[in-house]
């Protein structure tokens, strides 16, 4: 098991910068049009499991469903992260990284709901939004079961 990989970045104005722990050098984007409109394209992503953050007072978030809310800088715009509100990891906008190098696409999200006038050429894993509802309802659905023993 990998320990992750320390990243570090900032906002595009520098009033929000953290530091942190990638679970792996993986970039997954999400063409749902949520993201979309919030990033204006789709959003591509690295899944941190910790981060510490400087200049938090500029962070804003927003609770954009249900289950999620997405927090941007309040001076600069830039967005920052996406989180499931049932979890401690954030979906760390990959742009705002200061070291790219190692980063590689590995995953697409709602490729069924990616708009005609872009394609990405790597080859990746593909979900499609009943892919994607499918395995967060058999996620949701265990987290709700009963434990077993006493």
């Amino acid at each position: 098991m990998t320990d992750g990989v320390k990243l570090s970045g900032r906002c595009m104005c520098g009033a929000v910068r953290f530091t942190g722990t990638a679970k792996e050098p993986k970039v997954a984007v999400c063409h749902c049009i949520m993201c979309r409109r919030w990033s204006s394209g789709p959003y591509f992503e690295v899944v941190f499991t910790e981060a510490t953050f400087e200049g938090e007072d500029n962070i804003s978030t927003i609770r954009s469903s249900d289950w999620a809310e997405r927090s941007f800088c309040s001076k600069c715009g830039s967005n920052l992260y996406y989180r499931m509100l049932d979890s401690d990891e954030l979906q760390v906008a990959a742009g705002l990284l200061d070291d790219q190098s190692g980063l590689r696409l590995t995953r697409q999200f709602f490729i069924d709901r990616q708009p005609p006038y872009y394609t990405l050429a790597d080859e990746t894993e593909n979900m499609t939004s009943s892919e994607i509802y499918a395995a967060f309802a058999a996620q949701t659905a265990q987290q709700k079961e009963p434990p077993t023993g006493k």
